[in-house]
């Protein structure tokens, strides 16, 4: 009984450590794949991922504009609705004369 308790609890761990590493692979695809990242877009997708970006904002013209302009320079836009900048550096990096983020 004991042999096969150990034996259930390998095969736990050892379907754990698989699972892990296959989930892992995959963010790594969708991190740096073509979904998001520097060039993944065309220019003729930039007004429906903005649609997307800016869609939970109260400043929909201006974030629109914006969007669109990091878009058609950087060629990708961040996942999500905020943040995530970091999967763009383009679109993370690129300042106001002030020294403020220029892309929402």
């Amino acid at each position: 009984m004991a042999k096969l308790v150990s034996f259930f609890l390998l095969a736990l761990i050892a379907i754990s450590m698989v699972a892990t590493t296959v989930l892992a692979a995959d963010a790594q695809y969708h991190l740096d794949g073509s979904r998001y990242g520097p060039g993944s877009l065309k220019p003729s997708q930039c007004l429906p991922q903005c649609t997307r970006r800016c869609s939970r904002t109260q400043y929909h013209k201006p974030c629109m504009f914006f969007c669109q302009k990091c878009c058609k320079t950087c060629l990708c836009v961040p996942p999500g609705f905020y943040g995530n900048k970091g999967v763009c550096p383009c679109y993370n990096n690129w300042k106001t004369k002030e020294g403020g983020p220029k892309c929402p």
